[in-house]
């Protein structure tokens, strides 16, 4: 079974998190979002799982809750203050691929469920949904 690195992360600007909660990394690419948080300038708040948005789970039928990865406040290019709620995903947890098992293509479809849901829940919010993956977190080899 694949081991994941796990634990609280301690910011250097707590000034600027929000969360109700201790920041909890469950992957090395949170940790690693959790530091571009807390040390960019232009990141005025973040939050770790500090949202819960109701959706259906079609598999099962049964109404639940979606906790997205992060909140983040940000000042854009333009000095304009922008919010995201953030999820970070693998690329294979983001795509079906032909050669998927039933049960990653199930990851998959409840992946999207999920991102309906938040898709639509940030819109009546007036915040942006975005899922970031290993490209994004790493392009071009740097952070």
């Amino acid at each position: 079974m694949a081991r994941y690195a796990q634990g609280i992360f301690t910011p250097k600007n707590p000034q600027k998190y929000i969360g109700k909660h201790k920041p909890r990394f469950r992957s090395s690419w949170e940790t690693v979002f959790m530091q571009f948080c807390d040390a960019n300038d232009h990141v005025l708040y973040w939050a770790s799982e500090a949202i819960a948005i109701p959706y259906k789970n079609p598999f099962t039928g049964k109404n639940t809750v979606y906790i997205p990865d992060f909140f983040v406040v940000y000042r854009n290019k333009f000095g304009q203050q922008l919010a995201e709620v953030v999820e970070i995903k693998p690329k294979k947890q983001s795509m079906v691929e032909n050669k998927a098992s039933s049960r990653d293509k199930m990851v998959v479809a409840l992946n999207h469920i999920k991102w309906a849901a938040a898709t639509a829940y940030c819109k009546q919010q007036g915040f942006k949904f975005r899922v970031v993956n290993e490209d994004q977190i790493f392009h071009n080899g740097k952070k």
